[in-house]
């Protein structure tokens, strides 16, 4: 299942599919298509979500071994879409159903809001264990949004955090039950409704400007 699009009470739900939904050159396409299509309907807000095991597991690291040759290109593409959700002239909330590793997590992180099941499924940065350092403009990110006794625990041990973690050092705003995390992000979206796209969007600009022009960058 590809990454699918419709919307709750004018609230925009972008479910990122049943598998691990990794971030392939055509996943990247999907999900930059389903935002141009959220903007132009001008949604109250964005959900994310997904419906396996996995909200996403981030990068395609099997498309990168194949591809060497065209990594810049690639965290490119990646680091554009983190760089999109950051600073989407919406309200934005990521409902962790499941697994949320690597670029997965900070797809997540990019989100305004992020409500987590809260007896299963992990949210890791593995960077730290596989040999894989960050990229400026990913720590920066990272770094933007959490706190920094959380940066230093996720970005540094390769920790997974389950649901209870991850709130006690507000990775996520809230932890919600099998079948309820949806709803749970939703509520938080909805009362926001009917902010001023232009507004909000300069607001988050300022706040998040730096980091965005990072990974704009590709660096």
């Amino acid at each position: 299942m590809t990454a699918t699009l419709e919307y709750t009470d004018k609230i925009a739900v972008l479910n990122l599919g049943d598998d691990e939904n990794r971030f392939t050159p055509d996943f990247l396409d999907t999900v930059n298509a389903h935002l141009d299509t959220v903007l132009a309907d001008g949604a109250a807000g964005l959900l994310t979500t997904a419906s396996g095991k996995f909200y996403t597991n981030g990068l395609d690291l099997d498309w990168l071994a194949a591809n060497a040759d065209r990594t810049p290109w690639y965290v490119g593409r990646v680091q554009g879409l983190l760089a999109r959700m950051l600073t989407l002239p919406i309200p934005t909330a990521a409902a962790i159903v499941g697994h949320a590793f690597g670029a997965g997590a900070m797809l997540a992180v990019a989100h305004d809001f992020r409500v987590m099941r809260a007896d299963r499924g992990f949210f890791c940065f593995p960077e730290a264990d596989i040999r894989i350092p960050f990229t400026d403009g990913m720590a920066a990110l990272i770094q933007a949004k959490l706190t920094p006794q959380a940066a230093v625990a996720s970005m540094t041990t390769g920790r997974r955090f389950g649901g209870v973690d991850a709130q006690a050092y507000a990775i996520v705003d809230g932890t919600a039950g099998e079948g309820a995390v949806d709803g749970a992000a939703l509520d938080i979206l909805r009362p926001l409704a009917g902010k001023d796209p232009g507004t909000l969007g300069a607001i988050k600009q300022t706040m998040f400007g730096a980091a965005a022009e990072v990974l704009r960058a590709g660096r």
